[in-house]
Order: structure tokens, then sequence, then C-alpha cells
């Protein structure tokens, strides 16, 4: 079954193909080692490559401002000079040679970049004070309605800030040797810039494109993927008892109906933000994380893990000072790996254009019990939540769901049909493959 929506040759940008079945992995430098380098961060590649990752995003690498920074070290999303490297990260040999490292073992490597605002001492602040959004009193001002002080707002009305920020990032591209970007609230810029940026970045070499934002016209000629904070927020209610399974309907249904299928919607139990603001996985889930990891991983997206997930993400990381990871071997992240080798093997969960559609399985507990298909070819996986803390016995309708397959969790064969009833745990999965 091929995916299928009212959007068709919507989208025009080629994907890169080493986007089909990638899986990306959040590094935050600062926190990641002790040291906080990009040569301590180098020695953690291999075991990133065996734990299912693809794509790498570095936050930020620039340096950071001081005239208004927050605690001790600053925001990476303060940045002072956009073709600078933070000395406490490393040299730009040394990220070369991160990168050069990430690509031998077939990883590649984007840059979380910010083009909506700069440090408040960034040299454009006094070369180029026309680019920067004003107040009423000509002066300069944080990104409006937000509690961002330490950064001041570009104005990108001004097209000659579009070539500046652009000759940037494909400077990244060209010396660094990266492979796209993660773009910081990628909406609040105009989507012709973006396109502008992509057209560029194209002319050096195929690149990934992830915006943090929640749109489908940057897909088009833009951004591969883009946030799914929406399936988050609903995720979370549920696992908290705030919100109902509706909610998580809702979200698939906006995704089926306004988004061309080529999109790769990022789907993330934690990132940065959530870590440092919101809270960990196991604050924010609870007894449904493990369910809402394997739905993230199962369902139509892109999946991101953040550092520090697969080994239990016991603490909120500090974002504006050092603080370091508490490593250890988790069953988190044994789940993580599991997932993702069977999101490699399995087509039918491939990325965008290359994976399939899930078609809803009607069941007989539908307030609290999700179940879909997802198939492609001779690949197929049924997939069963029971999203809520009370146990389920459920029944499925139809017949598409029927025949024999693997329990993939349970590891055993096993046949299903119209008598078939599961009998469900509170927060309890079933993921069949064929």
């Amino acid at each position: 079954m091929n995916m299928v929506n009212n959007h068709n040759g919507y989208v025009k940008l080629m994907n890169p193909d080493w986007a089909r079945s990638a899986v990306i992995y959040q590094l935050n430098t600062r926190q990641f080692t002790p040291e906080g380098t990009f040569r301590a961060a180098s020695n953690h590649l291999e075991r990133i490559k065996n734990l299912g990752a693809d794509i790498i995003w570095l936050m930020p690498v620039h340096k950071i401002g001081m005239k208004r920074r927050k605690g001790k070290l600053g925001s990476p999303y303060s940045v002072k000079d956009y073709y600078s490297l933070n000395p406490a990260l490393g040299s730009l040999s040394e990220l070369r040679s991160f990168i050069s490292k990430a690509h031998s073992l077939g990883l590649f490597v984007i840059l979380d970049w910010v083009a909506n605002h700069t440090s408040w001492d960034n040299k454009l602040t006094e070369s180029n004070p026309s680019w920067y959004l004003k107040d009423q009193e000509r002066n300069k001002v944080p990104p409006p309605w937000t509690d961002w002080e330490d950064v001041a707002q570009l104005d990108f009305n001004n097209r000659e800030l579009w070539g500046y920020m652009s000759n940037a990032m494909c400077w990244w591209v060209d010396r660094a040797g990266f492979d796209g970007f993660r773009a910081d609230v990628a909406g609040f810029l105009p989507v012709k810039f973006w396109e502008y940026v992509r057209e560029e970045l194209e002319k050096i070499k195929p690149v990934f494109m992830l915006a943090e934002w929640e749109s489908a016209e940057i897909h088009r000629n833009a951004f591969d993927a883009s946030y799914a904070w929406q399936w988050w927020y609903a995720m979370r209610g549920i696992s908290k008892g705030t919100a109902g399974i509706e909610a998580l309907l809702k979200y698939y249904c906006w995704n089926e109906n306004a988004f061309p299928g080529e999109c790769m919607r990022m789907l993330f139990i934690s990132n940065h933000d959530v870590n440092s603001w919101e809270g960990t996985m196991t604050e924010n889930f609870g007894p449904a994380l493990n369910a809402a990891i394997v739905l993230s991983v199962i369902s139509n997206g892109i999946p991101l893990i953040y550092n520090g997930q697969e080994a239990g993400d016991s603490k909120r990381l500090k974002f504006y000072e050092k603080d370091c990871i508490e490593w250890k071997q988790h069953q988190t992240g044994d789940l993580y790996s599991e997932l993702f080798s069977l999101k490699k093997k399995n087509p039918s969960l491939w990325n965008g254009k290359w994976g399939s559609e899930m078609i809803k399985t009607p069941n007989s507990c539908e307030d609290h019990v999700m179940s879909f298909i997802r198939e492609k070819g001779n690949n197929k996986v049924f997939a069963v939540f029971n999203l809520s803390g009370s146990r389920q016995k459920v029944r499925f309708r139809g017949r598409h769901f029927e025949g024999g397959y693997m329990d993939y969790f349970g590891k055993k064969h096993t046949s299903l049909g119209k008598h078939t009833i599961l009998k469900l745990a509170p927060w309890d999965y079933r993921v069949f493959i064929k």
C-alpha cells in the first residue's frame, strides 16, 4: 500500500537518498562528555552508530555572546559570530575530524543554525545595524513577545541579510563538511528565504534540512523534515491523564490530510528544550514511557533520540552551565536499538516517500486502544497500543490485519484472525511483523 493524500506533486525538493530509513541523534556537545569537546564526543561515534542512528544533529557550535548572557556559559543559541567556533568545544580541525570520522562510519552530521537572531555583541550589530528589527525608539529588540532577552532580532525584510546568512551556511558545508542544518524557529523567517538557502546549499552537495516548525509549506522547496510538537503534547497529555486518545488521533488526522506524503515529521520523546525546561522522559511520560517510545518509531515519522535518553535520561541538564550526562547501560537504550533495527529492516517503516501510510484498524476499545497497519510490498507491521492505565481486552474488525506474524517483542510466531482477543496490560503494546 502506497502513501496517498491530496498533495501529490506539491513537494519539489529531492530528499537525500541516505534519509530513507534514517534516525536522528541530537548531540549537546557541552554536556555530552566531561570534556565537552568534539574530540571527546568522537569517541562515542561507534556507539551512536551501533545504537542505530544515522544523522547526528550538533547543537550550535559558534562563539556565544557575552552581552546580556544568561548564566555562566550562556546559551549556544546566542551567536556572536556566524563564522566562529566556540573554543570551549574545540578547533575547526577537531570539528572536521569529528565529521570525517562520522562519515567514515556512514553517519551524517547536521548543524543547528540560528538565523532568526544574534547575540547583542555580534559584530553585525555594529557593521550592519539596519539588518535588525527596531522598536519605535529605533532600538534593537529581542524577538517580540518572548523572554529571549539575551538575543537581538534580525529583520529578514532586508534582502542583503539573505545573502550574508546563506553564504555563512554554505561556508560550514563547504569548509567543515556538514551535511545540512536544523533551523531554529524556522517559521519566524520567510519561507522564500529558506528556499533560497536550500538552492544555494544544493550547489555544493545534497543536504538534509530539519525545521523547528510545523507547516506543510516549508516542505515544498526548503525542508525535508519538520517538528511534530503536537504529537509530543498529545502523547504527554495522554500519559498524564489530561488528554484522551482523541488528542493523538487528531494529530494523525492533521498529519495525514494537511501534509504531503513526502514530508518527514520528526517524532521525539525528548530534546534539549524538553529535557531542560519540561522534564526528563520519565517525568513527562511515567508508566507510558515505553509505549510512547515505540509509537515514536513505529508510526509515520522520522524518529529522534536526544543524547542521554539511551542512558535513562536521569536528570534535567542545565542549559546555561556545564552539566554532564550520567552515562550507563539502560533498558531504554536497548529498546531504542531494537526499534531502530526493525525500522531499517522493514521498508513499510521508512521515512517520507520511501515508507507507507498508517491505516487505522478498527477495534472494540477505541476510547483507549490505538491499532493500525503499515504495509509496503511484502512487508507489513500491525501495531496495537493500550494508551490507558487500565487493562483492556480488544478485538479487531475487518480482514486486513488477519494472517501470520512474528510478535516482534515476544519473539514468537502467531496467527491473528477474526476471533483473536488481545489482553493488554496498562500502557501495553504489541508489534506484529511480516
